[in-house]
């Protein structure tokens, strides 16, 4: 028996996630002087909050199936990686974002971190992907997926733009 998760945990998460994203832009926002790169934040953030919509949405739409029950062994490498993720080991999405800022960052600092924190959702989301099984939504999976490399292609647009 297999460990596996379905859409609702997932999309859970992802909920949980943007709302990070969110509190991040805006505080680097609130640290930040230069009004261009303020706004860029504050846009930023808005589209945070975009995507905690598009997920809950998501999430409110799961069929029954989608919310299955899920069949657990704990001796399993992938129940192994994420008892890591849920001890914070790999990737804490419970944890306070802001707490990567010290308010003095430049705002290449600030796309910089915020590009890694979106590399390690993909990361995430596709170490979790393999355990969602078709009939429990993992076609949902990859649309969180595809959404979170499009917000790494808009940072490192604006990363280069900022650079210019």
């Amino acid at each position: 028996m297999g460990i596996s998760f379905n859409a609702e945990e997932i999309l859970g998460i992802a909920v949980q996630i943007e709302r990070n994203g969110q509190k991040f832009y805006k505080q680097a926002a609130s640290n930040i002087a230069n009004e261009e790169h303020k706004k860029l934040l504050e846009e930023l953030a808005a589209m945070e909050v975009a995507h905690e919509k598009y997920f809950s949405g998501m999430l409110n739409s799961l069929s029954p199936d989608e919310r299955g029950t899920k069949d657990y062994d704990l001796d399993n490498e992938a129940a192994g990686y994420l008892k890591n993720v849920a001890d914070g080991n790999v990737f804490d999405y419970r944890k306070d974002p802001t707490e990567l800022l010290k308010g003095i960052e430049s705002i290449d600092d600030i796309l910089r971190t915020a590009i890694g924190m979106e590399k390690e959702s993909v990361v995430f989301y596709s170490g979790i992907r393999q355990m969602v099984p078709e009939h429990m939504g993992s076609e949902r999976i990859d649309e969180i997926i595809k959404e979170e490399l499009s917000h790494i292609s808009l940072l490192s647009r604006e990363l280069i733009a900022v650079g210019k």
